[in-house]
């Protein structure tokens, strides 16, 4: 699967859906973080335009809530167990914003809930930590806060101010995890306090998230609006 979004307009909807809502429907209002942003399907919010897909994080009154944003995925549509994973993006910046680029274990139609499920955090930032990205998994015994965790700094460069590859190698007993092509973090099951769950298939969730518990609310020095592009999305098959 590739996505190189060289068209322009909405997205290609036999790869993506977008997530729509605050969560309530899904029964974890906030997204389970405290987030508070609205996603939408609008053009305004995600939009694929000169070579890249744009997603905004607006400051409006949308649905109750203060900020709209987007969030994509490919469940139902793109889904693999191992191999490489890998996207070119720019980050935004700002207290409060949280971009990232994500994977989630397929969940039986319901039948199995998250952790136990999954979670491959291939990129996620904190707005105001702009020369920092965080890798890491969940899954039962080490979620939330008690995440397998390993950050990657930039010497004397800032993810907001160009594109960086932000990738991971996936395999049996393994997940490595790239910025650049440069491997600064490797997780097996030795690192775990639980459960392996990394042997299904995952789909690709790339989203901004406005506020939460990771991040925190914007401050008077957030500006918006902010956008994260992606150049490309890119996977390859473990064989």
């Amino acid at each position: 699967m590739s996505d190189e979004f060289s068209t322009t307009g909405a997205l290609d909807l036999t790869k993506w859906s977008y997530e729509i809502g605050n969560g309530e429907a899904q029964g974890i209002p906030g997204w389970g973080n405290n987030e508070l942003q609205y996603y939408t399907d609008r053009l305004e919010n995600v939009v694929v335009e000169d070579g890249m897909l744009k997603i905004r994080a607006l400051q409006e009154d949308f649905e109750g809530l203060g900020y709209t944003s987007g969030r994509i995925l490919t469940q139902g549509k793109f889904q693999q167990k191992y191999g490489r994973f890998e996207a070119r993006i720019k980050l935004p910046w700002g207290q409060g914003l949280w971009p990232a680029f994500w994977m989630l274990g397929d969940d039986n139609d319901g039948a199995v809930a998250w952790p136990q499920r999954g979670e491959i955090d291939i990129m996620e930032n904190r707005g105001q930590e702009p020369t920092l990205i965080n890798g890491s998994v969940h899954g039962p015994g080490y979620s939330g806060a008690q995440a397998i965790t390993k950050a990657y700094e930039l010497d004397s460069d800032r993810f907001d101010t160009g594109f960086h590859v932000f990738g991971i190698e996936w395999g049996e007993n393994y997940i490595n995890y790239y910025v650049d092509d440069v491997l600064y973090n490797q997780i097996t099951p030795s690192d775990l306090t639980g459960d392996w769950v990394f042997d299904n298939e995952f789909f690709i969730i790339i989203n901004v998230a406005v506020g939460g518990n990771y991040v925190g609310s914007p401050n008077e020095a957030t500006v918006f609006p902010q956008e994260m592009l992606v150049d490309y999305v890119r996977v390859y098959s473990a064989d």
